[in-house]
């Protein structure tokens, strides 16, 4: 399977490239993707115009012009396959829980696999998709002028998995949907990371 990281910054205050460790964060969601048993290759969609800073950082970087990560998305997907969505700024990805993810992905037969909160808020971004039905997903958005990433699950026919459920097996599953978005978070993704790297030790 292939995983897709957007890095695409659509906000001022996006930056996938802050530093954890003296490594990017995309770069450590990338390494963590590659720890996962059914990913195969990690592609990285950025913005054309920063296709060179992010090439130093991660294997496949794509450089997209788009207006938004809609379109960015929708410009580079593959016609077919399966995929994993996730976002460049989770850094506290999981692998057991990718790897879990995806064999309930595999032995049903919808169109996405997405996880979802108590309040039923979906990760779109950190969850398995057909990519044709995506593609077409992602179209429909366009054409109906959407703005946020979340509208093409209301265009697929997909399953849910409880956040929550899945956390009282093992608490570290929340961890995995963690998103850097200040310097609060990356101290906190920081001291995250080395408590993992020594416990695997």
């Amino acid at each position: 399977m292939r995983a897709y990281i957007l890095a695409f910054k659509e906000r001022a205050f996006d930056n996938y490239l802050l530093m954890i460790n003296d490594e990017p964060i995309v770069k450590i969601v990338e390494e963590r993707l590659l720890m996962c048993k059914r990913i195969d290759e990690v592609f990285t969609i950025v913005r054309k115009d920063q296709l060179k800073r992010f090439s130093l950082h991660v294997s496949n970087p794509i450089g997209v012009k788009a207006k938004n990560k809609i379109e960015a998305l929708y410009k580079f997907l593959p016609s077919s396959g399966e995929i994993f969505l996730i976002e460049g700024n989770m850094p506290l990805v999981m692998p057991f829980l990718v790897n879990y993810l995806s064999t309930l992905f595999l032995d049903n037969e919808s169109e996405a696999l997405i996880p979802s909160w108590s309040d039923k808020t979906l990760e779109v971004t950190h969850a398995f998709y057909e990519a044709k039905p995506l593609k077409k997903a992602l179209e429909t958005c366009l054409a109906e002028n959407e703005k946020k990433l979340g509208c093409m699950a209301k265009h697929l026919d997909y399953e849910t998995i409880s956040i929550k459920k899945l956390s009282k097996r093992n608490v570290k599953v929340t961890l995995s949907f963690f998103k850097v978005r200040n310097s609060f978070d990356l101290r906190f993704a920081e001291e995250t990371l080395k408590k993992l790297e020594k416990e695997s030790s």
